[in-house]
C-alpha cells in the first residue's frame, strides 16, 4: 500500500477512535469526582450509583437510536452528533448547583457514548482492509482505554490544586470541565474523514465509494474490495427484523448479545468507576488511591497495545481464552483481599492481574467481534442490538455494585468480597462459552461471514 495511502488511513482511524477516547474519558472521569460529588450533594447509596449510572440511561438512548441514524443519514454525520453531545456533556456537568441538573447532563453525554459505541467500531471496520481490521478496530478499545488513562491523570492533577474543601466546592467540577478539550478535536477531525465505503454502496453512489477504497488501499486491494462489495451490493436487508428471524443470522446474534453482557458481568466497570474507593477503603489515602487507579490505567493501556500486536496473529479466540483465565484468577484474589481487609498494596497486584487479563483480550477482542461478526443482511442492527444489551448489562453492574457492597446481610457472610467472586464466576464460565460457541474471524472479510456461521 502506497505511503499517502497508509498515512490516510491512520489518520482516519485516529479520527474516529477520539470517539472511543471521549466514551473511555466521559465514562471513567467520574472515578474521581464521585467522593467530592457524593459529600456536596450530600448522596445516599442508591443516588451514588445514580449520579454514575445515569450517564448510562444515555447510553442505552444512543444506543437504541444508533442503527436508524446510521443506516438512514450514514455512520459520519451520527458521529458528528456523537461529538456535539459530548461538546454540551463537558459544559453542563461542570456547572450544575443541583444533582438534577447534573444528571440531565450525565444523561446527555451518555447518549453521545451510545451513539459512539456502536458507529465508530462499525465505520473502522468497514473501511479497513481485511488483513489489517483487527488492528484497526482495536484501535476504538486503545482509544477507551486512552481516554481513561488520561482521566485519571487528569483528575489526580486537579485533585492536587487544591485542599479538600476546594475539591469538595471546585475541583471536581474542572474534572468534567476538562472533557471539553478532546470533544472538541473529534467535532474538528471529522469534517476531514470520508463517509464509510460500505454504507456509500448501500446508497447507491459507487463512484463515491470507489474514490474512498481507491484512497485507502493499493490499487490491487481496492479492486478486490470493489468487487466483493458489487457482489453483495444487494445483500443488505430492507427489514433487517425479518432477517434475524433466519437460524443463521439469530445464531450470529445470540453470540453479539452474549459477548456483550459478558464483557460487561465480567466486572470490569466496578473496577474503573470504583477502584479509587476500593483502595481508599482498604486504608489508602484520597490522593493514593487516585495514583493507584492510574497504576491501573496504565497497564490497561500496556496489554491492550499487546491486543492490538496480536489480535490479527494469534487470532480473536486463543487471547478471549486466555484472558478469561487471567480475570478469574484476579478476582478471586480481589475477592480474598477484601474479605481478610488486607492493605491496599496488596489487592493492587491481582487488580493488574485482572486488568492485564482483560485488556488483552475481552477489551479489544470483544468490539472487534462486534464490528465484523454480523454478515451485511443484518450488520448495522444487530450491532445496535448488542451495544443496547450492553449497555443495559453495564447498567445493572454499575447500579447495584455499590448496593452489593454494602449490603449488610451479605457482608456479614462475605465482609464486602461477594461481588468479586460473583464476578470471578462469570469470568469462568465466559471460558466454556468462548470454547463452544465463538467462531475464529481472523484474516476474513466482511462479506464472507454469513457463510462463516452457515
Amino acid at each position: 500500500m502506497p505511503s499517502s495511502n497508509q498515512k490516510y488511513l491512520r489518520y482516519i482511524t485516529f479520527s474516529a477512535a477520539l470517539g472511543g477516547l471521549l466514551f473511555g474519558y466521559d465514562t471513567a472521569v467520574i472515578s474521581g469526582a464521585i467522593g467530592s460529588l457524593t459529600n456536596y450533594f450530600d448522596l445516599t447509596a442508591v443516588e451514588t450509583g445514580w449520579a454514575i449510572s445515569s450517564a448510562l440511561v444515555g447510553c442505552l438512548i444512543g444506543a437504541f437510536f444508533s442503527d436508524s441514524l446510521s443506516s438512514r443519514y450514514g455512520r459520519k454525520p451520527t458521529m458528528l452528533i456523537s461529538a456535539v453531545l459530548f461538546t454540551v456533556n463537558s459544559v453542563g456537568t461542570a456547572i450544575p448547583e443541583s444533582f438534577s441538573v447534573f444528571v440531565f447532563f450525565r444523561i446527555v453525554g451518555g447518549v453521545g457514548v451510545g451513539l459512539a459505541s456502536m458507529v465508530v467500531p462499525m465505520y473502522l471496520a468497514e473501511i479497513a482492509p481485511a488483513k489489517k481490521r483487527g488492528a484497526l478496530v482495536a484501535n476504538y478499545q486503545l482509544a477507551i482505554v486512552l481516554g481513561i488513562v488520561l482521566v485519571y491523570f487528569v483528575n489526580y492533577f486537579i485533585a492536587l490544586q487544591g485542599d479538600t474543601q476546594w475539591n469538595l466546592t471546585t475541583g471536581w467540577r474542572w474534572m468534567f470541565g476538562s472533557e471539553l478539550l478532546p470533544s472538541i478535536l473529534f467535532l474538528v477531525c471529522l469534517f476531514l474523514i470520508p463517509e464509510s465505503p460500505r454504507w456509500l454502496a448501500t446508497q447507491g453512489k459507487y463512484q463515491q465509494m470507489q474514490a474512498v477504497l481507491d484512497r485507502i488501499n493499493s490499487r490491487e486491494e481496492a479492486e478486490a474490495a470493489r468487487r466483493e462489495i458489487d457482489e453483495h451490493a444487494g445483500t443488505t436487508s430492507n427489514n433487517q427484523w425479518k432477517s434475524l428471524c433466519q437460524p443463521t443470522f439469530r445464531k450470529a446474534l445470540f453470540v453479539g448479545v452474549v459477548l456483550s453482557v459478558l464483557q460487561q458481568f465480567c466486572g470490569i466497570n466496578a473496577i474503573l468507576y470504583y477502584a479509587p474507593e476500593i483502595f481508599k477503603n482498604l486504608g489508602s489515602s484520597a490522593n493514593a488511591s487516585l495514583l493507584e487507579t492510574s497504576v491501573l490505567g496504565v497497564v490497561n493501556l500496556i496489554f491492550t497495545l499487546l491486543a492490538i500486536k496480536w489480535v490479527d496473529k494469534m487470532g480473536r479466540k486463543p487471547l478471549l481464552l486466555i484472558g478469561s483465565v487471567g480475570m478469574t484468577v484476579g478476582l478471586l484474589g480481589v475477592g480474598i483481599c477484601v474479605f481478610y481487609t488486607v492493605v491496599s498494596y496488596l489487592i493492587l497486584p491481582f487488580l493488574l492481574l485482572f486488568m492485564a487479563s482483560f485488556s488483552v483480550s475481552w477489551g479489544p477482542v470483544v468490539w472487534v467481534l462486534l464490528s465484523e461478526i454480523f454478515p451485511s443482511k443484518i450488520r448495522s442492527l444487530a450491532l445496535a442490538i448488542s451495544v443496547f444489551i450492553q449497555w443495559i448489562a453495564n447498567f445493572l453492574v454499575t447500579q447495584f455494585f455499590p448496593v452489593l457492597v454494602a449490603n449488610e446481610s451479605l457482608d456479614s457472610y462475605f465482609n464486602g468480597a461477594f461481588p468479586f467472586y460473583l464476578f470471578a464466576i462469570i469470568c469462568l464460565f465466559s471460558v466454556f462459552f468462548v470454547w463452544k460457541r465463538i467462531p475464529e474471524t481472523k484474516n476474513k472479510t466482511l462479506e464472507q461471514m454469513e457463510s462463516l456461521w452457515n
